[in-house]
């Protein structure tokens, strides 16, 4: 009997930690002052209920795996009829193995979020149908995340989880939001199509090579560490040869610059001539940070 209930009991546990999330939710309401805080505050809690344990694909994760995370809406309009307008900044991390490092592996501004919210409504989620923008919103980048961290741990590990953030965009392309359309060329639909795309696969196999390949053999040897960072800004470069400037070179170095800043100006030292030439060819913006990396 006693058996029985252990069984049961690591059954159990093992199903409460199947959620792929850690996240926390942030509602910065300092335009909107003047209105009722409370609607955020109820938004908020079910924002971070529905992200948490919700499941966002087929594996299974340990509470030491789940993915840290954090969704901070910045509202700067709110009308009579519930109707929120803003931004939201997604980070994301990720653990580095054998150390107590963690890395990020997304961080990115989306500068178009609208959406209707009614306090207390539920919150349901179908990747093949479009209900309403919010939780099409928040759908698409928990299944970004999930894809993202993938790709760092296996080639191209993150594609299913893609590919449903793909279906979301196409799903939600019906409520008109700016978004979704394939209008500009820095939103969600370009973010997750372009990751899809072969023409930019150098972007999936720079996320592998460097948390993978670099980033968690570091422990071990920081130097040969190093010189497999120089190797995936090199495969990176690929992106750039077919469009400079690319989104999604962007949102590498949104997640990476400081990153790389402090690996190249701390530890042993390696020859940093051609990752100047590369950096500097990748991220111009950033030039001021790698004149800090010295030879």
């Amino acid at each position: 009997m006693r058996k029985y209930i252990v069984v049961l009991l690591l059954s159990f546990l093992g199903s409460a930690s199947a959620q792929e999330l850690n996240c926390s939710v942030t509602f910065n309401t300092d335009q909107v002052a003047a209105t009722n805080q409370q609607i955020f505050k109820t938004l908020q809690k079910s924002l971070t209920e529905f992200l948490n344990n919700t499941k966002w694909s087929d594996k299974t994760y340990k509470g030491v795996e789940k993915i840290n995370c954090s969704f901070f809406f910045n509202i700067t309009s709110f009308d009579n009829v519930n109707r929120f307008s803003g931004s939201l900044q997604v980070q994301a991390s990720r653990p580095v193995y054998n150390s107590t490092y963690s890395t990020s592996i997304l961080n990115v501004n989306d500068k178009e979020v609208g959406f209707v919210y009614n306090e207390f409504q539920n919150m349901n989620y179908d990747p093949n149908n479009f209900d309403n923008n919010l939780i099409s919103i928040v759908a698409f980048y928990a299944n970004m995340i999930v894809g993202v961290d993938a790709d760092t741990f296996s080639l191209e590990g993150g594609t299913k989880s893609l590919e449903t953030a793909a279906n979301i965009v196409v799903q939600a392309q019906q409520s008109q939001d700016k978004g979704w359309m394939s209008t500009g060329n820095q939103n969600r639909f370009y973010l997750v199509n372009d990751m899809l795309s072969p023409t930019y696969s150098a972007f999936r196999k720079t996320m592998y090579e460097y948390h993978f390949g670099a980033l968690d053999k570091m422990s071990e040897n920081q130097k040969e560490g190093k010189e497999s960072i120089k190797k995936a800004l090199r495969t990176l470069t690929e992106v750039a040869n077919v469009r400079p400037n690319a989104y999604l070179t962007r949102v590498f170095f949104d997640a990476k610059t400081d990153e790389i800043l402090n690996i190249f100006t701390d530890g042993p030292k390696v020859d940093v001539t051609d990752v100047l030439t590369t950096l500097n060819k990748l991220s111009p913006t950033n030039t001021s940070k790698w004149s800090q990396i010295t030879y």
